[in-house]
């Protein structure tokens, strides 16, 4: 029944891994042959070592390394033929005896089985198996070691099966079960297979937990023997020796006994000699220091503090490593270090490792933070994943209880209005000193300027600060370095830490996203670090949409408060001398400050400070405020920007405001002209969106408006009467009148709005009043160009406004008798003398005050507005004599064709008197112009000497800026932004006007049309010509209301159709110059020339549908008739005539008093086309007709109608079948149309029963030709059902 006994150690070896590798849980025995042979094997091999003294002294290293090669795979295979032998052997039985089940035995009889296949659940990849695997080994083998403990004699359990041979392992009081359990599960714990060594080293630490028969010095001991590391193992080999040294510790480790062995006795040895070995065993390699040191520590953790100093600091070689863990960078010591000292407060058994005596302000001074760079440095190694050493470094430096308090007070404190500081407790002072050594000496001058490995592990150590981080230590973190470093890696995205810093920015944006102190904090942090340009550099929207998360008034305040601070904050300015300080000649000083700022901010501080004053404004985009919180915000914005942009003080750089109950304070450098403008320009945008959004203006429960316009002015006049405050920039004697009579004007237009209340005055008071403010600035931004517009402007406001009284006494403003302008034409003058050099709130406040003047408007304000749309800067090119446009004199604008527009698609040439007519092809002819004496015949026509100074004026302000500068934009661009914008205003007044059928809509048509079609007028801009394209879409052809005033002739209209039905019907042409164009230009002339086509297309049904409205006779309409008639004439019988049968059916779809009157000419002309693709294309407009005047669902009126006009045309009806089945088209396609309208022209003719009639008109030979063409479509006809 038992085994052989074996005694060499190979023998056994072998049997343990056959009996491991037992797939059927059996036991069974090798042959004795096979055990002889890897018995001499091993033994040739001794402890590992492959050399003998066999082999000769002469053999070289290599044949010696090569031999013991060769002998390792030889065992390995042997092992594998004894597993393979063994899984086809039977299960061994008991001689004298069956064997009912798989199972090991620590006797034959006496001791209880255990069931070995246990093992093979414990490898099992569901942790549930794995544990009911564990709980079972345990409660047998419980059971075996009971029995075996209560055997009196146990020496006759060696005559019984035994799994393995007898050993020297000190299990000697473990049954024989325990012993081979114990033994297997140490092996398994060095196997690299999946969930193997997880599930053994869990079965070894409940198992050694469980029984105590099992001894820890014995399992130290088993565990050198069983998994020791041979010489002649590879890389992957000694690595699973070495993590099962690991796991078998850490099972020791777990299962409590060494505590119970020191509780058993104070004197053991066995902690020593377990710390001994795991400190031997993390020196092996790198990466089983860290959890040797976890297993350590869960040792600690479990020991009494006095235990510590004798058992773990005392144990062999432990002294040595804290010594050695400077000088090598061992970041594992240091955390033993600081756990055993947090347990134990011993200072002195550490070395240098520690500071001595030990206090968190030592820790974190920067020579001690220098001395550990190494070991901290060295952490990178586990990447990555932390190292668990900064978990306990962050841990010591922001310590909960006291960081819950100071950050609790410190965001209570940073609601408030700015104070110049607030008393700090000394721990917190300490606590932020130790986190600024830190970040300095740690951060920045260690992990930053190191590799990129060591630069991820800084943004990680930055995200576990996180957590614990007060607001108020993040600018003590977020440092310039922190900063930059960001900056440079977010810049570049093929750098190998983009992933690192992108996962680092999201973290941190999660992390403030609900907190408004956090994310002002990081907002200031980043760009004042990157001087404004954070977004910028990196090429993203982080500081944008920080921004725009804010959502509260506090947060609001908090942040414009932090602005205002950083702009003040003179610490961060350049170096750099401003603007005012820099040395320039004395005979050009002021021109060469103005020049500078023109060319953008100097400098990077004042770039930080541009963005802080182009972002205050911006804090209110995404706001979702009560108009209360919202007012005190903009009222904060405003204080600052007026104060900054507008005022400086005369004596140091604060001043007290007793009426204002306030302080302001200034840089103390000079601020830059250039930053002076950007708040007046800032103060204008924050007005004018103030305006865009306000409430309706009720006065009703008596409470003074949230008006920002009006706090302004008073705040403005307030500050300007301080005498130790002054304007940024000295005044002219001009200006300085002009801002007097600004802020009087606004004054009494308050007064005057406040007694209107809710009304249309009170909005136009309203908008007045914005247009003075944001002029005020515009006079202050750009003094001497503004002083004319400003004093015109103010008589306006009189005039509008004025009590009789001031009529009567309005003194030099009072213009002389009859020669004075309308009040509206002034106005508009204005208004069109601030656009071309406006800002765009400016331009919003004029455009405002327009909307609610617009309906005023006389006529020559309008054509004034009209003519600076159709003014050309080009002069008209004369034409050659004997030219072939010398018939076009006659021309309504002097247009000629653009050469870009010559390209014909249908390789034709025009005659030449259609070469030039494409923009009096939209306008009235000189016949027109007498009816509509608005409408000019020339673009600077029917001006008066007033009217072209105020034209010259308008461009010479356009020009004036731009005249002198380098790379300035043309006077063609400068004229076309002009134009566009008044464009804006001409929109505005259709959309004012739109259902009130004035007249002028029809002069702004017409005019429009005349800029649109003149190529000079739109050159160089195809946004100019694609606004006037959409003006006249949505405001003229898609309004519903039409102009219906009888004061426009209807020879007016006839001019306007015939025009436009011409330049329908216009070629595309070609020139001489068409061939050197490149196909880009090509292409773009005929864009253009579609869309002049579209254009005359909608003209004629929008004037068509004016017609129409009037409800003419047929006498009346005849000219229209005439017109028609003769575009369809051109249609049939020239070659050249590009009239699209598509516009022409439509016209007779719309209109059907003109298909009635033309369907004879019509059909006749269609008879006798001459070409056959127009006779066949034609069929469409008689179909048309005939669904117009014949419908087929009309009831017993209607079809008598029907009748009587079809019966009307039966002849000439005949006549064009007649034709159509003469001659018939070659062309399949074309023979299909004739045959599909022949069929719908029979229906028609047999529905109202007309048939007989109609076959009565045709000729025998037609009659024939029909049948034979048309077949069973004739056939029906004849032969009705």
């Amino acid at each position: 029944m038992g085994f052989k006994k074996r005694s060499t150690k190979s023998e056994e070896e072998v049997l343990e891994v056959q009996t491991d590798l037992a797939a059927d849980n059996t036991v069974s025995a090798p042959s004795s042959k096979k055990i002889k042979m890897d018995g001499k094997k091993d033994a040739d091999m001794g402890d590992g070592v492959a050399s003998s003294s066999s082999v000769a002294n002469s053999v070289k290293p290599m044949e010696r390394k090569k031999k013991r090669k060769q002998v390792d795979k030889e065992r390995r295979r042997s092992v594998l033929e004894n597993e393979e032998s063994q899984l086809k052997q039977p299960i061994i039985e008991p001689k004298g005896k069956d064997a009912t089940e798989p199972v090991a035995a620590s006797s034959s009889s006496s001791l209880p089985e255990f069931h070995i296949s246990v093992f093979k659940d414990l490898a099992s990849a569901d942790s549930s198996v794995r544990e009911a695997a564990v709980e079972t080994m345990v409660t047998e083998l419980q059971e075996v070691q009971k029995a075996y403990d209560r055997l009196e004699n146990k020496d006759l359990v060696e005559g019984g099966l035994k799994l393995e041979a007898q050993k020297d392992d000190g299990l000697n009081n473990c049954a024989s079960s325990l012993g081979y359990a114990v033994r297997r599960l140490i092996r398994g714990v060095s196997s690299s297979r999946e969930c193997v060594r997880q599930g053994f080293a869990l079965g070894l630490t409940a198992l050694v937990a469980a029984i105590p028969s099992i001894k820890v010095d014995s399992l130290l001991k088993l565990i050198v023997d069983l998994l020791e590391v041979s010489s002649s193992m590879k890389g992957q080999e000694v690595r699973d020796c070495l993590l099962g040294r690991l796991f078998a510790y850490g099972a020791i480790a777990r299962s409590d006994r060494l505590t119970k062995e020191w509780l058993s006795d104070k004197n053991t040895l066995l902690i020593k000699e377990f710390m001994s070995a795991i400190i031997s065993l993390a020196s092996k390699k790198r990466y089983l220091q860290e959890p040797s040191v976890s297993i350590i520590l869960e040792i600690i953790e479990k020991l009494p503090a006095e235990a510590l100093l004798d058992h773990i600091l005392e144990a062999p070689g432990v002294p040595q490593w804290f010594e050695e863990a400077i000088d090598v960078g061992n970041p594992d010591a240091l955390l033993l270090a600081l756990k055993i000292h947090e347990k134990t407060s011993i200072d002195s058994k550490f070395g240098k490792l520690l500071p001595n005596p030990f206090s968190p302000s030592k820790l974190f001074s920067a020579d001690y933070l220098s001395s550990i760079s190494n070991c901290l440095k060295e952490s990178t190694f586990c990447q990555p994943r932390v190292h668990s050493l900064w978990s306990v470094l962050v841990n010591i430096l922001l310590p909960d209880t006291i960081l819950q308090a100071e950050d609790a007070v410190s965001a209570s404190n940073s609601l408030k209005k700015h104070k110049k500081g607030r008393k700090s407790s000394s721990s917190e002072e300490e606590i932020a000193n130790n986190v600024q050594s830190f970040c300095d000496a740690v951060i920045e001058r260690s992990l930053l300027l190191s590799s990129h490995d060591r630069k991820h592990l800084a943004f990680d150590v930055l995200l576990l600060l996180l957590p614990r981080l007060p607001s108020s230590f993040i600018p003590i973190v977020f440092s310039s370095k922190v900063v930059q470093c960001l900056i440079d890696i977010l810049s570049t995205k093929d750098s190998w830490l983009y992933k690192v810093a992108q996962h680092f920015l999201n973290e941190l944006l999660d992390w403030v996203r609900n907190d408004d102190v956090r994310r002002v904090a990081v907002i200031v942090a980043f760009q004042k670090h990157s001087n404004g340009k954070f977004d910028c550099i990196t090429k993203t929207k982080t500081v944008k949409d920080l921004m725009a998360e804010f959502k509260t008034e506090a947060g609001c305040m908090l942040f414009v408060q932090n602005l205002i601070n950083l702009f003040l904050d003179e610490a961060h300015a350049s170096e750099e001398p401003s603007d005012q300080s820099q040395t320039t000649d004395e005979n050009s000083e002021i021109g060469s400050i103005e020049d500078k700022d023109s060319i953008g901010i100097m400098g990077n501080a004042d770039f930080l400070k541009g963005w802080v004053i182009e972002s205050l404004p911006s804090v209110l985009k995404h706001l979702k405020l009560d108009p209360e919180a919202k007012f005190r915000v903009q009222k904060e914005i405003l204080k600052f920007l007026s104060v900054q942009g507008l005022f400086s003080a005369s004596l140091g750089n604060e001043v007290t405001s007793f009426e204002l109950q306030e302080k302001f304070r200034w840089p103390k450098a000079t601020t830059s002209t250039a930053l002076c403008k950007m708040c007046i320009e800032q103060l204008q945008s924050l007005l004018a969106n103030a305006q865009k959004v306000e409430e309706p203006r009720s006065l009703a429960n008596g409470l003074e408006p949230n008006d920002l316009g009006s706090y302004f002015m008073r705040f403005f006049s307030t500050l300007r009467n301080i005498p130790s405050v002054s304007l940024f920039r000295t005044l002219s004697d001009d200006d300085k009148e002009s801002v007097t009579k600004l802020l009087e004007m606004e004054s009494k237009l308050y007064k005057e709005e406040r007694n209107f209340r809710l009304s249309n005055d009170a909005n136009k008071v309203h908008a007045l009043r914005y247009l003075l403010i944001l002029l005020l600035l515009q006079v202050l931004l750009r003094p001497g160009e503004f002083c004319d517009a400003a004093s015109e402007l103010t008589i306006c406001c009189k005039k509008v406004f004025a009590a009789p009284d001031d009529l009567n006494s309005s003194g030099e403003d009072e213009l002389d008798g009859d020669a004075a302008p309308e009040l509206m034409d002034v106005l508009v003058d204005t208004l069109l003398s601030l656009l071309p050099q406006s800002s765009a709130p400016m331009r919003t406040a004029i455009e405002q005050v327009f909307r609610y003047f617009c309906g005023d408007v006389t006529d020559d304000g309008l054509m004034r507005m009209l003519r600076i749309i159709k003014k050309d800067l080009k002069p008209a090119r004369h034409q050659e004599a004997g030219s072939e446009d010398d018939d076009d004199d006659d021309d309504l604008l002097g247009i000629e064709e653009d050469e870009d527009m010559d390209e014909a698609e249908t390789g034709e040439t025009a005659d030449s008197d259609e070469q030039s007519e494409d923009s009096e092809a939209v306008v009235g002819s000189e016949g027109a112009d007498k009816d509509l004496p608005e409408d000019s015949d020339e673009s600077d026509g029917g001006m008066d000497d007033d009217a072209m100074f105020r034209m010259d004026t308008y461009l010479a302000q356009i020009f004036k800026e731009k005249k002198n500068q380098a790379g300035g934009e043309t006077a063609q661009s400068q004229l076309v932004l002009f134009k566009l914008r008044v464009l804006s205003l001409l929109e505005i007044y259709l959309h004012e006007n739109r259902g009130k059928c004035k007249p002028q809509v029809l002069t702004v048509f017409s005019n429009l049309a005349q800029a649109f079609v003149n190529p000079h007028t739109t050159e160089g801009s195809e946004q100019l010509g694609q606004r006037i394209w959409g003006i006249l879409q949505r405001k003229v052809f898609k309004e519903k209301k039409l102009p219906k005033d009888e004061s426009i002739p209807l020879s007016t209209l006839e001019t306007l159709l015939e025009k436009n039905l011409k330049l329908a019907s216009k070629p595309f042409k070609r020139k001489k110059s068409a061939s050197s164009l490149s196909k880009k230009k090509l292409t773009a002339s005929l864009t253009r020339y579609k869309m002049i086509v579209s254009l005359a297309q909608n003209s004629t049904y929008w004037i068509l549908k004016i017609i129409e409205a009037r409800n003419l006779s047929d006498s009346e309409l005849q000219g229209v008739f005439d017109l028609l008639q003769a575009v369809l004439e051109g249609y049939f019988d020239s070659k050249k005539s590009q009239i699209k049968s598509g516009f022409l059916k439509e016209i007779f779809r719309r209109n059907p008093r003109i298909s009635h009157q033309l369907f004879g000419f019509l059909l006749e002309n269609c008879g006798n086309a001459k070409s056959d693709f127009r006779r066949v294309e034609a069929l469409d407009l008689v179909i048309e007709v005939f669904k117009s005047q014949v419908p087929m669902n009309s009831n017993e009126s209607n079809r008598d109608v029907s009748k009587k006009f079809l019966k009307s045309h039966l002849q000439s009806l005949g006549h064009l079948i007649e034709t159509l089945v003469t001659k018939m088209p070659e062309k399949k396609s074309r023979k299909t149309e004739v045959h599909k309208c022949c069929d719908k022209i029979f229906q028609m003719i047999t529905t109202l029963d007309l048939t007989k009639a109609f076959l009565k008109c045709l000729e025998p030979g037609t009659l024939s030709a029909c049948e034979s063409q048309l077949g069973p479509v004739f056939l029906k006809l004849k032969k009705p059902k």
